[in-house]
């Protein structure tokens, strides 16, 4: 009797499948800023308002809320965090490009607006009132 042949489980996909234009890893960069700065708001706050109206006095007056603030954002700066930041700007991915499709429609239908508004040919190419730029001159001759 033959044994069954071992399979090797296959590697997990990636967590991040695809590499990121710059501008796309700024994004997730300022995600995970935000994301890290969202559980340290509490001592980010103490430290500016104890920074507040002071100078060079606030390095050694407000010393303990700047190394309490610190220890706060190095602690959740992982590399964890930047997964997670990662994921959900990923996860955001078809929100974004709704919104940028509803953006183009509108600027679409403002342009078809302003045009039959001010009476200017609906499609680049046409001269006046809806002809086209060769029809107009045909009349004019």
């Amino acid at each position: 009797m033959m044994a069954a042949p071992k399979t090797t489980p296959l590697p997990l996909p990636s967590r991040n499948p695809l590499p990121l234009s710059a501008g796309q890893e700024q994004q997730v960069r300022d995600l995970y800023y935000k994301r890290v700065r969202g559980y340290c708001a509490n001592e980010i706050r103490d430290f500016a308002s104890c920074a507040l109206n002071r100078t060079i006095s606030a390095t050694w007056a407000c010393r303990t809320q700047r190394l309490s603030m610190n220890k706060c954002m190095i602690a959740h700066a992982t590399q964890q965090e930047q997964d997670a930041a990662r994921e959900e700007w990923f996860a955001s991915r078809d929100k974004r490009i709704a919104e940028r499709e509803a953006k183009e429609r509108r600027k679409i239908e403002q342009e078809k607006f302003h045009r039959e508004w001010w009476g200017l040919p609906q499609v680049e190419g046409q001269g006046e009132k809806g002809k086209s730029d060769t029809e107009a001159d045909t009349e004019k001759r």
